[in-house]
């Protein structure tokens, strides 16, 4: 099934990395690493763009730990933009507490706030919360539920295995929205693909390598599951989010996004049994049916067009900039051209 295309939403996804090596504290970096944060959503918010997402890890390099209250700050500096979790790592946390958490956000930013949640693609939330890695599909799907019904529900009653049940009680404060939107992000699981289509969620899919178009089998499996649970269809919105970085030039931008990136994904690399980065995959991945969007605007939305068709048709793409060591410098630069060029290239084409 091809969905009817509109204007595609066109977002950032950071994971508020950590600057750490100009002679400053560990300290004294963070704070000025989230003060150029906030700069840069603030800057996404006046050139025109939908949404900025932030994610949650548990690693020195990220600051995202606790995405609601960085998301809160910038709902005081923002007036459109939208303002999402990428993602809230559910399995980690208190689906009440997260609520209450994005339902605040909520209303701060009044009514521009949406959760994307997910199993996460790190491993430290689970000793750092006393959890079995094992029992992470069983952890994630029960809170899931609760978190569900919390959201449909002002008076829950719910029991699970991983958390004391709830009888009769009521959660507040509730969103200023009538339904706090909530995404499933997933990797490239099918069971993940199908829960959200049987749930009707919409669908936030992480292509951080290969091709694109492959996926396409998945985000079928979810459309045709959704549309068996009497799900509207056009309530099941697919999303991506991959790498990106937009310059001027295309050869200047993948020069200037190579060594940075090199670095961190050795480092992931060596951690998870991984190849090393060659410059070779790299210009695979940034080519024409790599999932990577890096080049001058044309190319980038030429490029994010072809994606949406290859997968039947999308309904928001997130680019994934600030894990290749990037400047705020050149952040800012490029979120600039997301939003005067890329996003205005897009929707035209589309």
């Amino acid at each position: 099934m091809n969905v009817t295309r509109d204007n595609m939403e066109i977002g950032i996804d950071s994971f508020a990395e950590a600057q750490l090596n100009n002679g400053k504290s560990y300290s004294e970096n963070s704070a000025q690493s989230i003060s150029d944060l906030l700069d840069r959503i603030e800057h996404a918010d006046k050139v025109g763009l939908d949404v900025f997402g932030i994610g949650e890890h548990y690693r020195k390099e990220f600051l995202d730990s606790a995405n609601s209250v960085i998301l809160s700050a910038a709902a005081s500096r923002t007036k459109n933009i939208r303002l999402t979790s990428a993602v809230t790592v559910l399995s980690a946390a208190d689906p009440v507490r997260a609520f209450q958490n994005f339902a605040t956000l909520d209303l701060v930013s009044s009514g521009r706030a949406e959760m994307v949640v997910g199993r996460g693609s790190f491993t430290e939330s689970y000793p750092l919360f006393g959890l079995n890695l094992n029992e992470y599909d069983e952890i994630f799907s029960e809170k899931l539920d609760l978190l569900l019904s919390i959201r449909d529900n002002e008076t829950v009653n719910w029991s699970g295995r991983f958390r004391p049940a709830l009888h009769n009680q009521e959660i507040y404060p509730r969103p200023l929205q009538e339904k706090l939107p909530i995404w499933l992000g997933v990797g490239g699981t099918p069971q993940s693909f199908v829960r959200a289509g049987l749930l009707g969620l919409p669908l936030m899919i992480a292509v951080i390598g290969g091709e694109t178009h492959r996926f396409r089998p998945l985000v079928d499996l979810y459309r045709e599951a959704g549309e068996r649970a009497g799900h509207n269809p056009n309530q099941l919105k697919v999303g991506l989010h991959s790498l990106g970085f937009v310059a001027n030039d295309s050869q200047e931008a993948r020069d200037i996004y190579f060594p940075g990136y090199a670095k961190a994904f050795t480092k992931i690399g060596k951690e998870r049994g991984w190849p090393p980065v060659t410059r070779h995959r790299f210009d695979e991945q940034t080519g024409p049916l790599g999932a990577y969007v890096i080049g001058d605007p044309e190319e980038v939305a030429e490029k994010i067009i072809r994606h949406s068709d290859a997968l039947g048709g999308i309904s928001r793409f997130s680019f994934q900039l600030d894990n290749a060591g990037l400047s705020h410098n050149q952040l800012m630069d490029t979120i600039g051209l997301i939003g005067k060029e890329v996003s205005p290239l897009i929707n035209k084409g589309l």
